[in-house]
């Protein structure tokens, strides 16, 4: 067996932060737990559901938010990367990225187990968005939990390195 040496030199933009991701996770994982017990009574199980139930369905609707936003952030990462979060540029479309691919997702998400599924409901609190027939719980969910993940992130690198 040979080793197979390349002549390819990396800069200090061509990789990515594991450290912002690292801080991207510690924002995402807790807020999204969070806003999954706070919005529960936007919905119908808050009502007709035993307390293990609800707790079970917060715990495991967290677990989905933690595969969503490691799965947008990885496909932005792949897509449009190269140097996170050290480029500003960088910074901004994996930002527009992530939240696009993670509020797709949720708006595809809330339309199969509302309406096509069956397998939740909305109460008469959760505020409905008109066009989009989604609870905007949810909806502010995806933009806002990433956008503030996305702000302590990439807090250390946005300083003096905007390019």
């Amino acid at each position: 067996m040979s080793v197979v040496t390349t002549s390819v030199r990396l800069s200090s933009t061509d990789g990515i932060s594991l450290t912002a991701l690292r801080r991207y996770f510690a924002v995402i994982i807790p807020a999204n737990l969070v806003w999954e017990f706070a919005h529960m009574p936007l919905y119908t199980i808050w009502n007709e559901g035993t307390w293990g139930e609800i707790v079970f369905a917060a715990v495991h609707c967290t677990g989905g938010d933690i595969l969503i936003a490691m799965s947008a952030l990885m496909l932005a990462l792949m897509l449009s990367g190269r140097g996170w979060p050290l480029v500003a540029s960088t910074r901004r479309s994996v930002t527009v990225l992530t939240v696009v691919f993670g509020l797709g997702h949720t708006l595809f998400s809330e339309w199969l187990n509302i309406v096509i599924r069956a397998a939740w409901a909305y109460s008469d609190l959760m505020p409905i968005i008109p066009v989009l027939d989604a609870g905007l719980s949810p909806v502010l969910q995806w933009i806002v939990v990433p956008l503030v993940a996305f702000w302590w992130a990439v807090w250390p690198f946005s300083t003096e390195r905007d390019v």
